[in-house]
């Protein structure tokens, strides 16, 4: 009896180890950050790894491309590499249907010798982050929060540029890369009251330019924040990220933190900011950007389907936005001459041009 006994407290006292061990799995687990991203396919004109690779000749260029709107993706992408000599690298970021539609549109078409990766986003990072809205579903899009999370695609480059699918460049790209950021600085953004050129496309769309029109000032946690509601914002449609200070500051998870208390306290909402990924962003960069050229971000163009620039402004532009609901590949919009002229017809017929009626 003693030595049943006694073989029974070691079996109690393994038990308690092995619960004990499988709780610290389980624990470590838990705290290991969700996979954001998973490479689904690869190409490069040339030597691929040579043309990844951290070099101060090549210039990253991270952009998102929906099944629903790979057109304009790969429109932005032509626009791009039609206006620089110098050597472009295209992460491509998109969901998991959309992998094959991406990789065939730019392998049947003229765009087959970019230099270029597609990274599968995996939406689950969003869990309890993000939450249903009616008003404008489309900008709860998982691929609208990418710019969140850019250490975390696996990008080798120290710094890298961000562009809308919206998005038209008509300067060299490389103009645009090489901006000085500021000590300190993580990344450089556009301000909304930088161009008086656009105050007036501004005012007759009613468009906001200030904080109060994406936070709501009678939350005590905006409050707190202690930002004038009368600041300039800015708009996170395109801008240049040091990667290894966005890193360093712990950005992402700064982003994550205000995700989060807007899923709780809805501080912000896509009704009143005109979309959930802005807020945060002018939350965590409030004084903390570098400001670019305003002619690289010309934006407003797709808020009214009347409201229009000047041609001569426009031509001058290094960069132009289509933000807002009017896309130049729908109909209607205004300026869209100037996106349709690097638009590639889609080989597989899906993504489809919309004009009125007697415009080719």
């Amino acid at each position: 009896m003693p030595l049943l006994k006694k073989i029974n407290q070691v079996l109690v006292v393994l038990l308690v180890l092995l619960a004990c061990l499988l709780l610290h799995i389980s624990l470590k687990a838990s705290t290991q950050p969700k996979k954001v991203y998973r490479q689904s396919h690869r190409f490069a004109a040339g030597s691929l790894p040579a043309a990844e690779a951290e070099t101060d000749d090549v210039i990253p260029v991270i952009i998102c491309a929906s099944e629903e709107r790979t057109g304009a993706s790969m429109a932005t992408i032509n626009s791009i590499v039609s206006n620089t000599d110098a050597s472009v690298f295209f992460y491509i970021v998109t969901l998991r249907d959309a992998v094959k539609i991406a990789r065939r549109y730019i392998e049947r078409t003229m765009l087959k010798r970019i230099q270029y990766k597609i990274l599968e986003f995996n939406p689950m990072v969003l869990r309890g982050k993000v939450k249903p809205d009616s008003s404008r579903p489309d900008l709860l899009h998982p691929l609208n929060f990418v710019r969140f999370y850019l250490p975390l695609l696996g990008i080798s480059h120290r710094r890298a540029v961000y562009v809308d699918d919206d998005v038209i460049v008509q300067g060299d790209i490389k103009d645009l890369y090489g901006i000085k950021l500021k000590a300190g600085h993580a990344a450089a953004f556009a301000s909304d009251c930088d161009l008086p050129s656009t105050h007036e496309m501004v005012r007759s769309v009613g468009m906001q330019t200030t904080y109060m029109g994406f936070l709501d000032y009678r939350k005590q946690e905006v409050k707190d924040l202690g930002i004038n509601p009368n600041e300039c914002s800015f708009n996170p449609g395109v801008f240049v990220a040091d990667i290894t200070e966005w890193r360093r500051q712990k950005i992402t998870k700064q982003l994550e933190k205000w995700m989060e208390e807007n899923f709780r306290q809805n501080i912000y909402s896509s009704a009143m900011a005109g979309g959930v990924a802005t807020p945060p962003m002018l939350i965590v960069f409030h004084d903390r950007y570098t400001t670019l050229d305003p002619l690289w971000h010309v934006r407003h163009l797709g808020w009214s389907p009347d409201a229009r620039y000047s041609e001569s402004f426009l031509q001058g532009a290094h960069l132009l936005h289509w933000n807002g609901p009017f896309k130049p590949w729908n109909n209607p919009a205004v300026h869209w001459n100037l996106w349709e002229r690097w638009f590639i017809p889609d080989p597989s017929g899906r993504f489809v041009v919309t004009r009125p009626d007697g415009d080719s």
